[in-house]
């Protein structure tokens, strides 16, 4: 049977998401754990690859296995044998025809940026953090006019993998809540370090060195070269993945989710 789980867990300790030789991957601990459950090797496959640092609130990955086993043994056995930093949220059969990567119409993301002079103490590894003052107003203006279908290339990494620069941003939102900045995104796709290209050109704009129009422009302009560097994946985090009704699964974002950006401000603003 195929089995799809719903995954959370904080990045920083974990190489990324993809399984590695030296095993210290979120993929190598969620198989190691899954392995010993099933008392097979078991391999996964998710929805969105995260990179190393970067976090997730609902990760989807689907594994096939003989295995029978009720479902709270792929929940809470798993969570067992899984280090601290990664549990499985819930566990649901679904189609043989389910996958949890090419059966996905969108994911959100989330970023958190800690706007202070002083960088994160408690905070660190969970925030990204730009130390001067940022104007909400001309991010805010810059992120509307880039809604839509694109070529994303300005804000692909020289890795990126994928076919197409091509993607349909729907939802590109910028919010203050004291000293954090929460950035919400949301697409049928995003392409390799899109969303911290997105927020390292925005932060330029926020702090008045470009101007709001200078981000339809890169985007225009499809020059990686162009654009703001990389932003730090600490702030990053994978809040969920949209699939059609038809499947049956909804992986989509919590009560909780919605939360996590003003429960760290009420932090960082103590």
């Amino acid at each position: 049977m195929r089995i799809a789980l719903v995954i959370e867990y904080a990045g920083n300790g974990f190489f990324g998401w993809q399984s590695q030789p030296n095993g210290k991957t979120v993929q190598d601990s969620v198989e190691a754990a899954l392995s010993v459950i099933a008392a097979t090797p078991t391999r996964v496959v998710c929805a969105g690859r995260t990179d190393a640092g970067v976090h997730a609130l609902a990760q989807v990955v689907h594994f096939d296995t003989d295995t029978v086993r009720p479902l709270s043994a792929w929940v809470r056995g798993v969570n067992a044998h899984l280090p601290e930093a990664i549990a499985v949220l819930r566990a649901q059969v679904v189609a043989d025809e389910f996958h949890a990567r090419f059966s996905a119409t969108g994911r959100h993301y989330r970023y958190l940026l800690l706007n202070r002079p002083q960088r994160p103490g408690l905070l660190h590894g969970k925030v990204g953090w730009y130390h001067r003052s940022l104007e909400l107003a001309a991010m805010q203006e810059a992120a509307m006019g880039i809604i839509g279908e694109h070529d994303f290339t300005s804000f692909r990494s020289a890795d990126c993998q994928a076919k197409s620069p091509v993607r349909t941003l729907h939802r590109l939102a910028i919010q203050r809540d004291g000293n954090m900045l929460i950035f919400e995104l949301h697409a049928n796709a995003f392409l390799h370090h899109m969303v911290r290209n997105l927020v390292g050109s925005l932060v330029t704009i926020g702090s008045g060195k470009q101007q709001p129009s200078w981000l339809r422009q890169l985007v225009d302009g499809r020059n990686r070269s162009a654009a703001a560097p990389t932003f730090s994946p600490a702030g990053l985090y994978l809040t969920g993945v949209d699939y059609d009704p038809v499947w049956h699964f909804d992986a989509g974002i919590s009560d909780k989710n919605s939360r996590l950006g003003t429960g760290l401000a009420v932090l960082a603003n103590d």
